[in-house]
């Protein structure tokens, strides 16, 4: 599958490939629904997703892989480290790290703002300094950087219906929502890595602080107080999925069942979190694999019937990137994008 999608793409360098083939394993490895929700894009998309996803996840495991003995400092050094190569990549549209080379080459490709790369990297710097949000517009701030703009980044690719600015605010809402599912399930290994995404002021007006959280995860013990904030978490999160829902229709046709069962899946997982009682401090809500497969399945049959439609549609989608996205290069000078408010992803 991996030859047939740089194939379709028009990747023919064999370094290229095998970074490209680099990011896919990255996805598949640790993004499983994500990964499982990209396998109904057209073909020829796909290696930019996986590019990506990789870097995304790169550049977070710096930060955040609990098995790593790295210091505080020795993290700093490899996000700096990581920061020149992709600004050394993006100019030269190449580098020596396979993941840089298949970020470069995709951005390059879809002509995605190279300030959205700027961004993320900003916000994963974050993480090694802030360990909480007092506000829900605090925490909104950081995850413009950390997940909005991979939803903004993933536009080119997609392709619009409409113009690309109409849907961005939508693609920014959609990884903001994402990274609000990730907030909530993973609250207590956000815990042992000594942060806490959840607003300050949304714990406090359930008489919740870090040092409850702590006590329930290290005790194993439940307390209302929590799930009650837990639960107004779900609910603002919701609330983020009605923002990011009127984008669906923007996107290119043969695009929209990838986005839609990934939205379908992420929201699945609010639902898996409530069905466990918002034990989340204890284990980590799971979809059950039958709703996942049935969701798949359903993409797979929505993807069949955009694609039996699309050569009656009239043209291809505005900034739809074809069957074989040509080499567009950068345009450090073009007016820069607007900026709704992560994610998530």
């Amino acid at each position: 599958m991996t030859a047939r999608e740089l194939d379709s793409a028009g990747i023919t360098d064999p370094a290229l490939r095998a970074a490209y083939a680099h990011c896919r394993r990255l996805n598949a490895r640790h993004g499983k629904t994500y990964f499982l929700a990209t396998r109904l894009l057209p073909v020829e998309r796909r290696p930019a997703v996986h590019a990506l996803y990789g870097f995304a996840r790169w550049a977070d495991d710096i930060v955040d892989d609990l098995d790593s003995t790295a210091t505080a400092a020795e993290r700093a050094a490899a996000l700096r480290l990581l920061q020149l190569d992709l600004e050394s990549g993006l100019r030269a549209g190449t580098s020596a790290d396979p993941v840089v080379a298949a970020l470069a080459d995709t951005a390059a490709r879809y002509a995605i703002e190279p300030r959205l790369f700027t961004d993320f990297m900003a916000s994963i710097r974050l993480d090694l300094e802030v360990t909480e949000y007092a506000r829900y517009e605090d925490l909104r701030r950081y995850m413009h950087g950390s997940a909005a703009v991979i939803g903004l980044q993933m536009l080119p690719v997609l392709g619009t219906v409409v113009p690309r600015e109409e849907a961005a605010p939508h693609a920014a809402a959609l990884g903001v929502a994402f990274q609000l599912t990730n907030f909530l399930r993973d609250v207590g290994e956000d815990l042992d890595r000594g942060r806490v995404y959840l607003p300050v002021e949304l714990l406090a007006a359930h008489g919740v602080d870090r040092a409850l959280l702590r006590w329930s995860r290290d005790s194993g013990r439940r307390d209302r107080r929590i799930t009650a904030a837990l639960r107004d978490a779900a609910a603002l999160t919701r609330g983020v999925y009605r923002e990011a829902a009127g984008g669906l229709p923007l996107l290119d046709p043969v695009s929209r069942p990838c986005i839609r069962t990934a939205f379908v899946l992420y929201g699945a997982i609010l639902d898996a979190i409530a069905d466990d009682g918002f034990a989340v401090l204890h284990r980590r809500a799971v979809v059950p694999r039958r709703r996942r497969a049935v969701v798949a399945c359903d993409g797979l049959a929505r993807l069949t019937l955009a694609r039996l439609r699309a050569p009656s549609a009239g043209g291809a989608a505005t900034g739809s990137p074809g069957a074989a996205p040509p080499r567009l290069g950068f345009r450090p000078s073009r007016a820069r994008g607007r900026e709704p408010w992560k994610e998530t992803v």
